[in-house]
């Protein structure tokens, strides 16, 4: 997968938006103002941090050299995916699957009506 099929991707999910909040350098996606996954416009390698569950975040690190606690991030909920070297697009789509349902069901009743309503 390439950055802009990740684009695309995370763009057709409910309530996303992109946004270079950090600088034009980080691309950001929100749900609902709430991040889910970021990515550097400019590294030589194509990775993406995503939002993880502790434990699950724990052991796709032990499995997968191409998962990384993420760089600027809480270690504990955010890995790293050099999306390059994963060499499995499927497992990549579930992790980006993974993190916005974490972001989603971390909302608010409100916010979640809202994204439910969209």
């Amino acid at each position: 997968m390439h950055i802009e099929e990740f684009r695309e991707y995370c763009l057709s999910k409910k309530g996303v938006t992109e946004s270079l909040p950090f600088n034009e350098d980080v691309l950001v996606f929100k749900v609902l103002n709430k991040m889910f996954a970021l990515t550097s416009l400019s590294s030589e390698e194509f990775k993406v941090s995503l939002k993880c569950k502790p434990d699950k975040a724990l052991e796709l690190r032990e499995e997968y050299e191409s998962i990384t606690p993420a760089f600027h991030m809480n270690k504990k909920h955010w890995n790293s995916v050099n999306v390059e070297t994963l060499y499995k697009d499927t497992l990549f789509i579930q992790l980006v699957q993974h993190s916005y349902e974490l972001v989603v069901k971390g909302m608010t009743k409100k916010d979640k009506e809202v994204l439910q309503n969209m």
